[in-house]
């Protein structure tokens, strides 16, 4: 049965979905089996992917208009199920009782094939994030070394325990991954020190690993790659998989 992680910050701009796809590679290339869904409505996973968007996208899925099995593309590193920019009205089209449901009951069927599924999140309170949630085992927190996106953090912990406490008594918190750092500054010093405190507070951790800020990122992103293929030996591909090293001891791989 598959581990379901949802990467999550209701905050944008934190490196969401280059976590995601990243991490995604990085565990199919230990040989895992990986399902990578887009419930971001930018669809910017999907476009890196290269996924065809013609084809039945997780929205179609949530509003029960193609069943889950239809809508799973392959793509080189894994599977996956597109995004739509129609998720960003999912509010309005998804009601009704049990709404918070619909990708954990579709994922029911498929869940066995795979060792990971790996939910891309919107940067926002939706009943999308609340359907990842609800869906997932566990959820990792990517932010940055600043206020803005920490306090983004401390609003993220209301919801995780809101969908504790109605939707999946089961989810846990793996813990806070810091991207796009800038080492040896004083500001990311006591950036990290008030994350490693708030993790404290909210019963998690800042993971040992950080993702350090690379312009190598950026460039894998616009040629629509990974870093891992991009830059096998650059210091960002080994901040992946130490980053990769400590996800798996966390959860017990």
């Amino acid at each position: 049965m598959a581990k379901i992680i949802s990467i999550i910050n209701q905050k944008g701009g934190v490196g969401k979905s280059t976590i995601a796809f990243n991490l995604s590679v990085g565990l199919y290339k230990e040989g895992k089996k990986i399902l990578l869904i887009d419930l971001d409505s930018q669809c910017s996973i999907t476009q890196t992917s290269k996924a065809d968007t013609q084809k039945p996208t997780i929205y179609e899925v949530l509003v029960g208009e193609t069943k889950i099995s239809d809508a799973i593309q392959s793509m080189q590193e894994a599977k996956i199920i597109s995004g739509s920019s129609s998720l960003a009205n999912i509010d309005v089209v998804l009601s009704g009782t049990g709404k918070e449901y619909r990708l954990k009951e579709n994922l029911a069927s498929i869940k066995d094939n795979y060792d990971f599924i790996i939910i891309d999140t919107p940067p926002s309170l939706s009943i999308a994030s609340i359907n990842a949630l609800t869906a997932s085992k566990y959820m990792l927190v990517p932010a940055l070394a600043d206020a803005y996106s920490l306090a983004g953090v401390g609003q993220l912990y209301q919801t995780f325990k809101a969908v504790k406490t109605y939707c999946n008594l089961d989810l846990e918190i793996i813990g806070i991954v810091l991207n796009r750092v800038t080492p040896q500054t004083i500001l990311t010093r006591d950036m990290t020190a008030m994350a490693k405190d708030l993790a404290s507070q909210i019963g998690t951790k800042v993971l040992d690993s950080v993702l350090r800020e690379y312009s190598a990122i950026k460039e894998a992103q616009a040629l629509r790659t990974n870093i891992f293929d991009y830059a096998p030996k650059h210091n960002a591909t080994k901040d992946y998989k130490n980053f990769i090293k400590e996800f798996n001891q966390i959860i017990g791989e």
